[in-house]
């Protein structure tokens, strides 16, 4: 694992022309049904826990609570993690689950008219690890080299991750929350970014 602070910050060697404005607000979103991992605009983190006798009614619980906070936070970009690759052991109910939670989820974020970019798993653990199996511990470990952050409640690593995607966000968005190897920066290209974040603050439609 490379340590982020290690690296000088003139070696960041951003494109100013994905530079953002100093205000902009990015949320870190790792969905799952039992427990959905979020981080705040301004970096705190929590997790939104159901109970598996609650059934569809999970799926619900999870949207009505991020619509409170994304009406609270008013992000500019969301950043989510993307769904994860089918595997042999993953069942048609298991798949049919996740797709739907990531539907519903979507939906805030359209009616919010909030943008959203999805990073797949991989990818994420190579950005903030320099490895793309990386494991929670691991993530854990990273957030707090690179930025003091520890997670209380997080066995399952959901807020860790949610914390590392908005910081993905802030990167790509060239407003970078602390210094990264650019090898490790890099990794963010397999992200999908949206064109409608591009045209509205990268372009400067709305500045």
């Amino acid at each position: 694992m490379t340590i982020p602070g290690l690296i000088a910050p003139g070696s960041l060697g951003l494109d100013d022309q994905r530079r953002m404005p100093l205000g902009v607000r990015i949320m870190g979103l790792d969905v799952s049904i039992t427990s959905t991992g979020v981080a705040r605009v301004d970096g705190s983190t929590f997790r939104i826990k159901t109970r598996l006798k609650d059934r569809h009614k999970r799926v619900t619980q999870i949207r009505d609570r991020l619509a409170i906070e994304v009406a609270e936070q008013r992000p500019h970009l969301a950043v989510i993690e993307d769904l994860p690759m089918i595997t042999g052991r993953m069942s048609i109910a298991n798949l049919k689950a996740i797709a739907g939670l990531h539907g519903v989820v979507l939906s805030v974020f359209i009616d919010a008219d909030v943008p959203w970019a999805y990073i797949p798993p991989s990818t994420l653990k190579a950005f903030a690890c320099d490895n793309g199996k990386a494991d929670k511990a691991d993530m854990q470990a990273a957030a707090y080299l690179a930025d003091g952050v520890e997670f209380a409640d997080d066995k399952g690593g959901d807020q860790a991750d949610a914390w590392w995607l908005r910081a993905a966000g802030y990167d790509w968005a060239g407003r970078p929350l602390f210094t990264m190897p650019q090898a490790q920066r890099d990794y963010l290209s397999k992200g999908e970014w949206p064109d409608l974040y591009r045209q509205r603050y990268v372009l400067g439609a709305d500045a």
